[in-house]
C-alpha cells in the first residue's frame, strides 16, 4: 500500500519552478500529502455591504482581492490604515481583476448605514471595494481561522477591540499570497508591486502602474 505523508506547515511556501521566475509566497497553513501540497484557503463566508448586498467568497470568484478588519471608531490604526488601503485602491480602481474587502469588527456600532456614509465619504466605488459587517462571531473567525489575522473584543484596548493591522493579498484561488503592514507607506508601495506580479502571474498580463 502507498505510504501516506500528511504535514502540517505553519510557515509560507515559495511557489514557482525557475530562479527568474518573480511568484510571491503562498502563507498559511500547507498539507502535503502523497507528494501533493494542498495550502491554506480562505473558507466560505457570508457578510453584508455597505450597500446592503450579500458578499460571499463566489464575490471574488476569479479575483485577486485585498483584505483588512476596521472599525469605524477606532482612536489608533484604523484611519491610517484605511489611508493606506485608498491610496493602492486609486492605483487599481480600474482594473477588473482586483477587488478590496473590509471587515468591520465593530459590528453593533458599524451599522449598514453608517458604513454607507463612511464609503461616500471615501469616494469609492461600492463596487470594487466592499465594507462589510456581519455575525461578530462569523467576522472574529474568518479573521482568526482563515487569514490568521487577530480581531477580538477587549475593553482594556484602545476603542474597545484589538486587531491586526495587516493587508492581506488574497489570489484566485484564495489563497493568502502576501501580508503588509497597514499602517507602513513603505508596505503599502510593497503590496501595489507586489498586486502588479500577482496580476501578471494569474492573468498572463503585463500590468503598468
Amino acid at each position: 500500500m502507498k505510504n501516506r505523508l500528511s504535514i502540517i506547515l505553519v510557515v509560507w511556501v515559495l511557489v514557482g519552478c525557475s530562479p527568474n521566475e518573480s511568484k510571491l509566497p503562498i502563507f498559511g497553513h500547507a498539507t502535503i500529502i502523497d507528494n501533493d501540497t494542498i495550502y491554506n484557503t480562505v473558507q466560505p463566508f457570508s457578510f453584508v455591504s455597505q450597500d446592503s448586498s450579500i458578499i460571499t467568497e463566489k464575490t471574488f470568484e476569479n479575483k485577486i482581492y485585498v483584505a483588512d478588519f476596521i472599525f469605524l471608531s477606532c482612536p489608533t490604526i484604523c484611519p491610517k490604515m484605511t489611508t493606506g488601503l485608498k491610496e493602492i485602491y486609486e492605483t487599481y480602481k480600474t482594473n477588473p481583476n482586483i477587488y478590496f474587502l473590509s471587515h468591520t469588527i465593530d459590528p453593533e456600532h458599524d451599522t449598514i448605514p453608517r458604513l454607507k456614509k463612511y464609503t461616500e465619504q471615501l469616494g469609492i466605488d461600492d463596487s470594487k471595494w466592499f465594507f462589510v459587517t456581519g455575525n461578530k462571531d462569523s467576522i472574529y473567525s474568518i479573521a482568526n481561522e482563515s487569514y490568521f489575522a487577530a480581531a477580538f473584543a477587549d475593553e482594556s484596548a484602545p476603542g474597545g477591540y484589538i486587531h491586526s493591522g495587516s493587508f492581506l493579498l488574497i489570489d484566485v484561488n484564495k489563497h493568502i499570497r502576501g501580508v503588509y503592514d497597514g499602517t507602513n507607506p513603505a508596505e503599502s508601495e510593497k503590496l501595489i508591486n507586489d498586486i502588479a506580479i500577482l496580476l501578471k502571474e494569474q492573468f498572463k498580463t503585463k500590468i503598468n502602474h
